[in-house]
């Protein structure tokens, strides 16, 4: 199988010549256009998901020698989410080479995080596949780079923080209030305020109401543990 002009270029990205170059076209393909005869990439997410889940673990013990199961489990989810492998595919332009059925192309598909996400992990899986686990390895490491050891000590989800820090303080639960919807449907906007029974508030504005609300709670929590 000869890989389009494109699909060449985005090998040289992540450093990996396919010598069976129908891996990278299946893990590219996404269910919207699969058929009988051209496999779409889920299996292959599946599987990337599990090397990328030991790559990081291996990665998070070798750099932190020291560190209890407790303070490795959150660094390894912030590493391994969905949101971090979608991060990587937008800097590797991921979504430019993605094979879309006509209605995810229509409603932004290339940018969407959870189909950005899917394909990063199927990737990591077709070179897996394609030349073993340490190519597969010295990919996924050169690629995440400095999040390994940059991601924070205490990388617990910003809204389980965030309400774990006002209970323990005997305040009630924060509540999460969308205030602004604004660009097409396909392609939508959100700003979410969390709010405390005191009226301290944060907001914050992303591309879905899960990674806003995240976002302020993260803003909000900072604000806190600063004035406190």
């Amino acid at each position: 199988m000869k890989l389009s002009k494109e699909m060449r270029i985005f090998e040289q990205r992540i450093g990996h010549q396919f010598a069976r170059p129908e891996l990278l076209v299946r893990a590219l393909t996404h269910p919207s256009v699969s058929s009988p005869n051209r496999k779409d990439n889920q299996r292959l997410e599946f599987l990337g998901d599990r090397v990328l889940g030991l790559v990081m673990a291996t990665a998070l013990l070798d750099h932190d020698k020291d560190a209890s199961e407790g303070q490795l489990a959150p660094r390894f989810n912030a590493l391994v989410r969905k949101e971090a492998c979608a991060d990587v595919a937008r800097e590797i332009e991921l979504g430019e080479v993605l094979k879309l059925g006509r209605s995810e192309m229509m409603s932004g598909g290339r940018r969407k995080l959870a189909l950005l996400g899917d394909g990063m992990e199927a990737v990591i899986a077709a070179v897996y596949k394609d030349a073993g686990f340490e190519v597969a390895q010295a990919m996924i490491l050169r690629l995440w780079g400095a999040r390994i050891h940059q991601v924070e000590a205490d990388a617990r989800d910003p809204k389980t923080a965030l309400q774990e820090y006002v209970q323990a303080r005997r305040q009630n639960p924060p509540s999460y209030v969308q205030v602004a919807r604004t660009g097409p449907d396909h392609q939508p906007i959100f700003t979410i305020a969390v709010r405390l029974e005191d009226g301290t508030e944060e907001r914050a504005t992303a591309g879905s109401k899960r990674l806003a609300e995240q976002a302020a709670a993260k803003a909000l929590l900072a604000r806190l543990e600063q004035t406190s």
